[in-house]
C-alpha cells in the first residue's frame, strides 16, 4: 500500500521553483516534515522566501497534517 498523497497550490515567484502550480507529495505527519520534503525535491526552496499555508490558515509552528488538508506555498506580499 503507497503512501496517499496530497495536492499542494503554489503561488507567485515559487511556480519559477517547483515549475507548476499544484503538486502532488506524499502525505507527511506535519508541517515541518512537508517542508523538509519540498526542499529535498526543490533545493531552491531552502533559499526563497514564503510561507506554508495550511486550510487557509498561516502556519507559525509545526501543526499535524490530515488527507483532508488543503496545503498551499505563499510567496511574500509586499503592503502598499
Amino acid at each position: 500500500m503507497s503512501n496517499p498523497e496530497i495536492s499542494i497550490m503554489v503561488f507567485g515567484q515559487l511556480t519559477d521553483i517547483t515549475g507548476t502550480s499544484s503538486l502532488q507529495v506524499p502525505l507527511q505527519a506535519d508541517s515541518d516534515s512537508m517542508k523538509a520534503e519540498l526542499q529535498k525535491r526543490y533545493p531552491a526552496l531552502v533559499y526563497a522566501r514564503y510561507i506554508m499555508a495550511v486550510d487557509r490558515k498561516p502556519v507559525t509552528g509545526n501543526v499535524s497534517l490530515s488527507g483532508q488538508s488543503t496545503i498551499a506555498l505563499l510567496p511574500p506580499f509586499s503592503g502598499g
